[in-house]
């Protein structure tokens, strides 16, 4: 059998080609053109020599525009919702009619400082205050439908 000749190898003969077009590829690249339309990108960003200076307080108008849309579409509206279930935590009495956060429809048995007994058909549970979504009914109510 012949020996192999480290020329003739496959392997280095794709290697070979690799650098060949990848040396071609980059002679085809124009890096003094690149440079230039680096250089007039970075120009559009600067501010005039003739302007005014601008003010630091300017830059942050921006920001504070920003957190003002955040408060009146985020935060306040959560806020209010978590104030408003508070308060429905507090009236909480025997007899309403609830549904828990995990979708249990149930009516109130007893009420404790923490903690509230429901009785959904035949099950009696003890449940904290937190898990209450909504009161469908309030006791001494009846309702329409």
């Amino acid at each position: 059998m012949r020996a192999r000749d480290g020329q003739n190898h496959p392997d280095n003969l794709l290697i070979t080609l690799a650098k060949s077009f990848h040396s071609r590829r980059l002679a085809a690249l124009d890096f003094e053109n690149m440079h230039l339309n680096l250089s007039a990108v970075l120009a559009m960003g600067q501010p005039q020599a003739g302007g005014q200076p601008t003010s630091p307080l300017v830059s942050f108008v921006p920001l504070i525009l920003l957190f003002v849309i955040f408060y009146f579409i985020l935060i306040r509206p959560q806020q209010k919702k978590a104030k408003e279930q508070a308060e429905m935590l507090k009236t909480v009495k025997s007899g309403d009619k609830i549904v828990t956060s995990s979708g249990i429809i149930a009516t109130v048995v007893t009420v404790k400082e923490d903690s509230v007994s429901i009785r959904s058909a035949d099950a009696k549970l003890e449940i904290t205050k937190g898990a209450i979504a909504e009161i469908r009914e309030r006791s001494g109510e009846s309702s329409a439908s």
